[in-house]
């Protein structure tokens, strides 16, 4: 993980916490609208409102402000799924998982921007994360997955493309922000949306996931 430069002294003061923050919200808001390449150290201090040299006390290097937020939001964006429970009902499960992730394209737009543009540049910050502990959580959880369907508590499907069609039909409600605001119209188009979503969601994916009452 990232370590701002500012934190390796023996003791952070709470301006030293308060200005890492400033500039990370600025290099959120930066990175997720222009991505990594597009970006650059002067348009993060002046969003910031903070002179670069001021800036770079505390994160050295473009890299170390996005290696920071990119650890952030593969810690909060995976934890929905690893609270994942091969002990509870499916349907449940299923469920609370469809509305955790919507809630997070609610409420963390900018973070699910920046993790889309980082893949969709190769990921080449981060694709020893996808390799190891990402794709650790995602086996783990699609052997419950599989467990389910074995038990005949829902039906058969493939575990990995059940986890991927979540992530993107949520996770879309972020990334495609303006364009689903822009065909919904100003009617439809208010925080109800991801309410409207919820429920669609729920319905394709727990009604097809049923299992069939007369047996395969």
């Amino acid at each position: 993980m990232a370590i701002p430069r500012a934190a390796k002294t023996l003791r952070r003061t709470r301006i030293q916490e308060e200005k890492e923050e400033q500039i990370l919200e600025a290099a959120l808001d930066v990175f997720s609208a222009r991505g990594f390449r597009g970006s650059t150290i002067d348009q993060i201090a002046e969003v910031a409102g903070m002179s670069k040299p001021n800036l770079l006390y505390y994160f050295r290097t473009k890299e170390a402000m996005h290696r920071a937020l990119i650890d952030r939001v593969l810690y909060t964006w995976l934890e929905p799924l690893r609270a994942f429970d091969a002990e509870g009902n499916p349907e449940e499960e299923i469920r609370s998982y469809i509305r955790r992730k919507l809630e997070m394209a609610r409420d963390f737009p900018r973070e699910s921007r920046l993790f889309a543009n980082e893949v969709l540049q190769g990921a080449p910050h981060i694709e020893d994360e996808l390799k190891g502990p990402l794709k650790q959580l995602v086996d783990e959880k699609a052997e419950v997955i599989r467990a389910w369907a074995k038990s005949g508590k829902i039906a058969k499907c493939d575990p990995y493309h059940l986890i991927f069609s979540i992530w993107s039909t949520t996770q879309h409600y972020a990334d495609f922000d303006v364009q689903v605001r822009a065909v919904l119209g100003q009617e439809h188009s208010g925080e109800g949306r991801f309410e409207d979503a919820a429920r669609f969601l729920e319905q394709l994916f727990i009604g097809g996931l049923r299992p069939d009452p007369r047996g395969s």
